[in-house]
C-alpha cells in the first residue's frame, strides 16, 4: 500500500510543527499543507480578544517544492493579511 501511496502523491508526510512567530500582537503559525508532491501555503493566525482566542486558517493556492518554503512564504502572507484586516479578520 505505501508503494500506491508514494506513486499517486500520498507519500509526502506533513511536516514537523514549525514556531510560531509574533506579529503586532498576533500568533503566526505556518502550517504547510502536502498537496500532489509540492506544499500548499497555509498558516493559523491566533489572537486574544476580550480574553478570548480567536483563530483564522490561512490557506492559499501557492504551491512550493519544499515545506521550508512554504513556512517562510505563509509568514510574510499572514503578515500581510493582519496589515490589511487585523481584528476584522475574526468577524
Amino acid at each position: 500500500m505505501s508503494f500506491l501511496k508514494k506513486l499517486f502523491g500520498g507519500g509526502v508526510s506533513k511536516p514537523a510543527a514549525l514556531p510560531s512567530e509574533m506579529h503586532d500582537g498576533f500568533v503566526i503559525t505556518p502550517a504547510p499543507m502536502p498537496d500532489g508532491g509540492q506544499f500548499r501555503l497555509c498558516a493559523e493566525i491566533r489572537k486574544e480578544i476580550d480574553g478570548e482566542m480567536k483563530t483564522h486558517t490561512l490557506i492559499r493556492a501557492d504551491m512550493f517544492v519544499s515545506a521550508d518554503q512554504a513556512a517562510q512564504a505563509a509568514v510574510s502572507k499572514a503578515k500581510q493579511v493582519i496589515r490589511e484586516q487585523g481584528d476584522k479578520m475574526f468577524r
